[in-house]
């Protein structure tokens, strides 16, 4: 498993990065690990996060599901050739015991067992992956946490193998926390540090210094709106839940929880009810899914933090608007710096649900691997514009997506997106505008918004406007197409009516919406929704034309039908 100093310096690592990998996995570093195996933990945390039974049932049939890949086997490959590294550090990272212990009985105990001491046999040394700071955080408090459903009743010799190798882990995290992972996977191997902390005996004598590190990732990471900085539902979920937790192992300790950790949690619990749609789901923007109600709903109420979501997360960059069973939210922010890996090019996009019904939707991010040309392919459409209930000029990008990666360099240009919100009596306007179709086009994007106060007529106006290269108000050639797109959930049914010039869109409830629209050509096209981590065919309604040189103005509208 160790790897030649050379090959790592070959690779593009830089000196120091090769040593420490070199060093890590070489026989001497593994033995200085150590194997003294603490008697008992200090620390058995309270574990409230649901488990899916079903996954669990589908472990115990030989079947493993992780970051949208299958393997069959009696037994999991660890290392199985032609998967993602998202899958590997999903197997490694032992968040799946909970599924596990949904399913109830011996057998789901008996497996996790004999899985936990096949890691142990196989695992138990430095590997770059298996042990990248953010996996080797989330094992390591996964054990602890799920200990009395698969270790409390197990022998004297299964318990010493498991703290043996928790103390080995945990010694080893130490020395690589948090590494060079970035954002959200930080926090995690900043979670398995105290965790170890907390629960080894001896190792609590550096939980101050890890309280410092957690209270300045939580600086970086969480805005002042309560939002995350990735500006990803998803990512602002999972993190939500990694500062959950570490507040309840401090309480569980009687240790003081820190202020910077107990603020961030009162701030993220109301943000993360601004991004969830009537049906208990989370919003499509920057690579979310709408994950699992159940789990929005066991976060926010483990978080206690009672507070209402705001209308405006001027800092995340979004808008939102609930007019009776209307719900609209607006992405009008940019990517931040630092930030910028896997985020989407979608400025000025929209959501739009009517009670538990999504309508107006955006695409969702690829559940599969992004390797291999298809992977690669559908993960890059799936983050641009295009996929996004916005506007696109030339199907192009309206900027540059950054590289899925956060050791690549950030492109250069950031966009600029000014908001403005206005109500009264009831009802909501929102003007917006995003400065990406410039350098290429000469054009600026600016979306005006208005909801009822019923939330009964939704409607909305897409300007191009020319600029010249000194912002001031400039001509452009024209003739460059433009299409405004609103992607459909796959539940609506869609048609045209009145010779084309208009839609109705009927939800699965039996409501139904009319669209109007002047300043274009209205059309139905296919599109795809992979909001629920599987592909469904749905439909997009697309206003197109092409611009002239003095710009475009197109309005429309969803106004609901009367029975």
């Amino acid at each position: 498993m160790a790897s030649s100093l050379p090959a790592a310096l070959h690779a593009g690592r830089s000196l120091p990065q090769a040593l420490r990998r070199w060093t890590w996995g070489s026989p001497l570093y593994s033995l200085a690990l150590g194997r003294r195996a603490p008697r008992e933990l200090r620390l058995l945390p309270a574990d409230p996060w649901p488990g899916n039974a079903e996954r669990g049932q589908a472990m115990l049939s030989g079947t493993y599901r992780f970051a949208g890949q299958t393997i069959e086997g009696e037994e999991p490959l660890w290392l199985p050739a032609g998967v993602s590294s998202d899958y590997v550090a999903a197997l490694h990272g032992f968040d799946w015991l909970r599924d596990l212990r949904a399913v109830g009985g011996d057998p789901p105990r008996r497996l996790a067992r004999r899985l936990v001491e096949a890691w142990i046999e196989r695992f138990d040394r430095w590997h770059p992956l298996v042990w990248r700071p953010d996996v080797l955080g989330l094992r390591i408090a996964g054990w602890i946490a799920a200990h009395d459903f698969f270790c409390a009743s197990a022998d004297d010799g299964f318990r010493r193998a498991v703290f043996a190798s928790l103390s080995r882990q945990h010694r080893h995290l130490v020395r690589a926390a948090p590494g060079d992972v970035p954002g959200a996977p930080r926090i995690a191997a900043i979670k398995g540090l105290i965790f170890g902390q907390l629960a080894l005996p001896g190792a609590e004598t550096r939980l101050p210094q890890s309280l410092r590190l957690l209270a300045r990732e939580i600086d970086r990471q969480v805005l002042p709106d309560g939002g995350h900085a990735s500006r990803c539902p998803a990512t602002h979920l999972t993190v939500l839940r990694h500062l959950v937790d570490l507040r309840t192992a401090l309480r569980a300790s009687r240790v003081e929880v820190p202020e910077t950790l107990q603020h961030a949690v009162d701030r993220m619990a109301p943000a993360l009810r601004f991004f969830r749609h009537g049906d208990g789901g989370l919003a499509l923007f920057h690579g979310a899914d709408e994950g699992e109600a159940v789990m929005v709903d066991t976060v926010l109420a483990q978080a206690d933090a009672r507070g209402r979501p705001l209308k405006s997360a001027r800092h995340s960059g979004f808008e939102r608007v609930l007019s009776g069973r209307t719900l609209l939210l607006a992405d009008t922010g940019a990517p931040l710096a630092g930030f910028q890996a896997g985020a989407h090019a979608a400025p000025l996009a929209v959501e739009l649900s009517i009670g538990r019904e999504r309508l107006v939707v955006n695409c969702g991010p690829w559940p599969g691997p992004s390797t291999g040309r298809e992977g690669r392919s559908w993960k890059d459409a799936l983050r641009g514009t295009a996929a996004h209930s916005t506007v696109t000029l030339d199907d192009t990008d309206a900027w540059p997506l950054a590289p899925d990666d956060p050791e690549a360099p950030e492109p250069a240009r950031r966009p600029a997106v000014q908001v403005e919100r206005h109500e009264a009596d009831g009802a909501t306007w929102i003007e917006a505008c995003h400065d990406g179709y410039r350098h290429g086009h000469g054009l600026t994007h600016i979306r005006r918004l208005y909801v009822a106060p019923a939330g009964d007529d939704v409607r909305g106006e897409d300007r191009l406007t020319p600029v010249a290269p000194n912002g001031e108000q400039g001509h452009h050639r024209g003739n460059i197409r433009f299409a405004v797109r609103f992607h459909l959930h796959p539940t609506a049914q869609v048609s045209l009516v009145q010779g084309g010039s208009a839609a109705l869109v009927k939800l699965s409830g039996g409501t139904g919406w009319r669209v109007d629209v002047v300043g274009g050509d209205l059309s139905v096209e296919e599109s795809v929704y992979f909001g629920n981590g599987e592909r469904r065919r749905s439909h997009q309604l697309v206003i197109g034309g092409l611009t002239v040189p003095e710009g475009i103005s197109v309005k429309w509208s969803f106004r609901r039908e009367r029975r």
